[in-house]
């Protein structure tokens, strides 16, 4: 019994030399806070991922099926503060917009806003009302990169990332492909950091 009781201290102990660390995404989204995280050192907290849903983060309900990250770049006192990592839209909400009878267009491409040193890869897909035929597609598709590639060249990192979170990006290919064949919708329906990526692929390499 005896032996239980001291196990049971250096765990009570272990638990009381942690703290907790309040998470904030970045500036350009308002400082909001994400979450909390739990460590007995705060040097082995930057680099950590935070994950949080983009309808809670802005107050916008109607984007409650788009989930962010956030990388932990820094931390001063009880407070850690963050970079955008990427954005997805939720498998159940890109299906439900799949029609029978209609096209699904897909991109996946790499851009550098304005002044940044920072890739970002973007997945962008449409939804046409009508099924088009292959010469309509790769009209769409072109188009969708274009404004996209366009936009990066006069709109720096948060600006980009702000538009494409809040659906500006869209609409503006939206607007853009409309004249080409019937457009239901237009989403970036992925984004993340290409050296994230470049990081997460050497790790499972190594």
């Amino acid at each position: 019994m005896a032996r239980k009781k001291q196990s049971g201290g250096r765990k009570l102990e272990g638990w009381k030399a942690k703290s907790w660390i309040k998470v904030y995404a970045p500036e350009f989204l308002g400082k909001q806070f994400i979450g909390e995280i739990i460590s007995s050192n705060p040097e082995n907290i930057p680099d950590r991922v935070m994950t949080v849903s983009l309808g809670e983060l802005i107050q916008d309900y109607s984007k409650q099926n788009v989930r962010t990250s956030f990388r932990i770049m820094n931390v001063g006192g009880d407070a850690a503060y963050t970079q955008f990592n990427g954005h997805e839209m939720t498998k159940e909400f890109v299906r439900a917009m799949v029609k029978k009878r209609a096209s699904r267009i897909d991109s996946t491409i790499s851009v550098t806003p304005l002044g940044s040193a920072r890739e970002l890869q973007v997945t962008i897909t449409a939804f046409t009302i009508n099924h088009a035929r292959l010469t309509q597609v790769h009209e769409i598709r072109a188009m969708m990169v274009k404004v996209v590639e366009d936009y990066a060249k006069e709109a720096d990192f948060e600006t980009f990332v702000s538009a494409m979170l809040k659906g500006d990006l869209s609409k503006k290919m939206f607007e853009a492909c409309k004249p080409i064949f019937p457009i239901r919708r237009i989403e970036i329906i992925k984004s993340e950091s290409v050296s994230s990526a470049a990081a997460r692929s050497a790790a499972l390499i190594r």
